[in-house]
């Protein structure tokens, strides 16, 4: 679908979503104008010069007089400006909106509060295995818009409840809530609001993707469902008197051939299926990917093994819910865990992780609410940073344990993002 160059675009936000946003519009013969909230963007000596950037505060007078407006991400739709832009008839949207009335492909869409990266990229792997043509990003790697450059026969996105908030025509092959747990309350007014925002992904689809074990996944009018449980006996679930992925009554592998560890990962691989069935990937395709696909970088990654110890990065693990899946998923495994957490809490309540800490052989704390977790559980450690939670954790850790970086946290207080606290923890692992 063609965009209306009678319009006038505004481009809210320069990050790299919003760079896509430009490079899509200005190849439409659209000359957008910029606004970013910051004095100097990073990306602005990338943008064409002949575009107009305002930077600062925005200014409602000069964003109204754009027709439409196309926001980021990381910039809430939820404020005075932006209602009041909508009741003067503005269309306020964002880059998926854009990607929807152009996709002309099937795609398939992955959201939740935890797993949702590593869906992405297994239902990716296994639509190449299969030897599918194939476009995957979104809210990871490549923005959407920048996909439709690439030929495909299939597009697999990761989608952000902040992206979903902006668009209301995305056609879906297959898509999922994969979870709901309390993330990014700096931005929601209760879960209840959150997860409204994740449940918009249903709006438009051919087969939705539910979580059995959490009624928060499950769109208002259930239809078309497919569930996915770890237990009980459903369309997609862990059976057999050995664990084992099944279909209905069809076992497709043990869960011991998965090289993706933690049960939380069970859950992934049986959403991965479920989805890959939606948009006709083979069953041996989806198999063979699950018996090599290790998992990514920073969630759940066994970095290293000293003194028969093992030092686990889940720097990924931003939020609470993320970090009890890390923990249910070592909880019975032999040895005791100790667990690095703290950072950037986003607001969150952390009363909730607790119980969770309890079992625990220990739990040391580090970064700015490090104080609002060890309020709810006094008996954690608290330290400077991350170097002093490892060499704490080194003297009390013994062998057949596993330490654990799971903040349930944001960085943002002491890193540039969850990548760099995670190799900052290999680094310093690597130095004991």
């Amino acid at each position: 679908m063609a965009l209306d160059q009678t319009l006038t675009y505004g481009v809210i936000g320069l990050g790299q979503t919003g760079l896509s946003v430009v490079r899509y519009l200005v190849a439409q013969d659209i000359t957008p104008v910029v606004f970013d909230t910051r004095e100097h963007p990073a990306l602005a000596d990338q943008l064409p010069k002949s575009l107009l950037l305002h930077t600062g505060a925005l200014d409602q007078k000069l964003v109204g007089e754009c027709d439409v407006l196309i926001v980021s991400p990381g910039i809430s739709v939820q404020t005075p400006l932006f209602e009041s832009l909508r009741t003067q008839g503005k269309q306020v949207i964002g880059d998926i909106e854009l990607f929807a009335l152009a996709v002309k492909a099937p795609v398939i869409g992955i959201t939740g509060s935890n797993g949702k990266t590593t869906v992405t990229t297994l239902v990716g792997e296994m639509a190449r295995e299969a030897g599918i043509q194939v476009a995957v990003g979104g809210n990871i790697g490549t923005p959407a818009l920048d996909l439709l450059a690439q030929p495909a026969a299939l597009y697999v996105l990761e989608l952000s409840s902040f992206q979903l908030e902006t668009t209301d025509s995305l056609q879906l092959c297959g898509a999922t809530v994969l979870n709901v747990s309390a993330d990014h309350m700096n931005r929601y007014d209760d879960l209840a609001a959150y997860g409204a925002a994740k449940r918009r992904i249903y709006r438009h689809c051919q087969v939705c993707v539910v979580n059995a074990d959490d009624a928060q996944t499950y769109p208002i009018e259930p239809e078309h469902l497919v569930q996915f449980s770890l237990a009980q006996q459903s369309d997609y679930w862990i059976g057999g008197l050995e664990p084992t992925l099944m279909a209905g009554s069809q076992a497709l592998l043990p869960c011991r051939e998965l090289r993706m560890s933690g049960r939380h990962n069970w859950a992934n691989a049986l959403a991965a299926i479920a989805l890959g069935d939606a948009a006709g990937i083979p069953r041996e395709a989806m198999i063979s990917v699950l018996k090599r696909f290790s998992g990514l970088a920073h969630r759940c990654e066994l970095v290293a093994i000293t003194r028969g110890i093992r030092w686990i990065n889940d720097s990924k693990a931003t939020n609470i819910g993320a970090t009890v899946a890390a923990l249910q998923g070592f909880a019975n495994e032999p040895g005791q865990t100790w667990l690095i957490a703290g950072g950037d809490g986003k607001g969150a309540d952390f009363s909730e992780l607790a119980p969770w800490l309890q079992p625990l052989g220990g739990v040391v704390l580090f970064g700015r609410d490090a104080d609002q977790i060890q309020a709810v559980f006094p008996s954690a450690q608290r330290v400077a940073d991350l170097a002093e939670a490892i060499q704490w954790c080194a003297r009390q850790a013994r062998e057949g344990d596993r330490v654990l970086l799971s903040p349930a946290c944001a960085s943002w207080d002491m890193y540039n993002g969850f990548e760099q606290r995670g190799e900052h923890f290999r680094q310093l692992v690597g130095a004991l």
